[in-house]
């Protein structure tokens, strides 16, 4: 196995990306003596143990089973403790099948990952909708009373953690010292795990293989400074070995240091240069528009914004430490969407005057100002097929164009709401 290791050695050597970093195979290989890891759509990483497997996260619903089965092939030892690097369901839902497998382990994490749990059950709705929409749907892709009495965003049967604690644990099992670190980075129930005798840290979504999800639009709060101290504070344990939740595993010290370094620095720089605007009483809309990172940072193999993108963490940086108001007044209390709409329609001498200079905009590829205008025509003529027909062209066009998943999914989700109200509002 030692492939999984030459191949992120020479991909962040080279710094071309030749072969895909995320293989969710749901494979097995063993990167150490008594070290594995199953590639899935979340990573699952293994510890054996005289005293049975440490399993750190459990992999999603829809993998948990063949984890469990890359497992079994491995070794005949149950899974006898079952770590929580965090709550997100990839993370945890694969849990049951790990119950199923071997009875329900002793499942330990930070003491707000039930709390997390407990919140998923109350806004499950508000979760499934969120999911469809980062990744193309919309609400009529599924039956919302549906949601309410049967379809959960959170698997049924996801064990829920028995020790939990606050800032650090450390624990024992089988002669193997596990040390856990609280830190707050994608969410506030994050750890990082280190193991003192191996010089092996398990690391969750710190490191995903991709710029740092410190941003997503549609999910609560993230933490990119705490995020950058975390990482720092794994470089000072001068690993060998790191295992990521996301991506492939990465072997020794320099290579670690160097991009454990590189992706905490550039969020530090990112909050500073945010922060830097913030106290010269600029608003969000000129600090998005002014504050970038290097081209040349995010070409990094372990940087690109392939899923979430630093325009993205520069309204988190603005919401956590400025609030939500973007320091527009008219936005403060705004009109309804419908309301500015129809107005700006009349304004420009009716709704097909937008849709045409939308089209215009978005064939000279100014798609930003073509999303603004189409949407007013949308909320001016929402009943109308011929402004929807555009509105799903052109945000289909702003899809292609956008590089991190998240943008392109509410992208193709917008083109999905006009292409149904264009279904329904057709002649015929």
């Amino acid at each position: 196995m030692g492939n999984l290791l030459d191949l992120s050695a020479r991909i962040i050597d080279s710094g071309v990306v030749d072969e895909p970093v995320m293989r969710i195979n749901n494979e097995l290989s063993e990167v150490a003596d008594g070290l594995a890891i199953v590639e899935s759509f979340s990573n699952v990483v293994l510890l054996a143990t005289d005293d049975g497997l440490v399993a750190f996260d459990a992999s999603g619903v829809r993998t948990g089973a063949a984890v469990v089965d890359a497992i079994q092939s491995w070794t005949p030892s149950p899974v006898s403790r079952l770590v929580y690097t965090h709550g997100h369901a990839d993370h945890v839902g694969g849990s049951a099948a790990f119950a199923g497998a071997w009875g329900a382990p002793d499942v330990i994490g930070h003491e707000n990952v039930n709390r997390r749990l407990d919140r998923y059950h109350a806004t499950n709705n508000w979760n499934l909708l969120i999911n469809a929409r980062q990744f193309g749907g919309i609400a009529s892709d599924f039956n919302l009373s549906i949601g309410a009495e049967g379809e959960s965003f959170l698997p049924p049967g996801t064990l829920r953690t028995d020790v939990e604690f606050r800032d650090r644990h450390d624990l024992i099992v089988g002669g193997e010292t596990i040390e856990l670190h609280h830190a707050k980075g994608e969410t506030d129930d994050h750890l990082w795990a280190w193991l003192p005798g191996r010089r092996t840290a398990m690391v969750g979504d710190f490191l995903i293989w991709n710029f740092p999800n410190a941003g997503n639009p549609q999910k609560v709060q993230r933490y990119p400074l705490e995020w950058a101290a975390a990482l720092r504070a794994m470089v000072a344990k001068q690993p060998d070995l790191l295992m990521p939740a996301h991506g492939l595993p990465i072997a020794g010290q320099s290579r670690i240091a160097e991009v454990l370094t590189t992706i905490a620095g550039t969020l530090e720089q990112l909050v500073a240069d945010v922060l830097a605007m913030m106290n010269a009483g600029a608003t969000l809309d000129e600090i998005i528009h002014t504050v970038q990172v290097p081209a040349e940072t995010l070409a990094k193999p372990y940087l690109r914004p392939l899923y979430d993108e630093p325009e993205f963490v520069i309204h988190n940086v603005w919401r956590q430490f400025g609030g939500w108001w973007d320091g527009a007044a008219s936005r403060l209390k705004p009109a309804r969407d419908a309301e500015v709409g129809a107005a700006v329609a009349e304004l420009a001498g009716g709704a097909y005057t937008l849709v045409d200079r939308a089209q215009a905009e978005a064939q000279a590829g100014n798609l930003r100002l073509a999303c603004h205008l189409i949407d007013f025509a949308g909320w001016a003529e929402p009943n109308d097929p011929e402004v929807h027909a555009a509105r799903a062209d052109i945000y289909r066009q702003r899809r292609s164009a956008e590089t991190s998943l998240m943008s392109k999914g509410v992208f193709a989700a917008a083109a999905r709401e006009s292409e149904r109200a264009l279904e329904v509002n057709s002649p015929g």
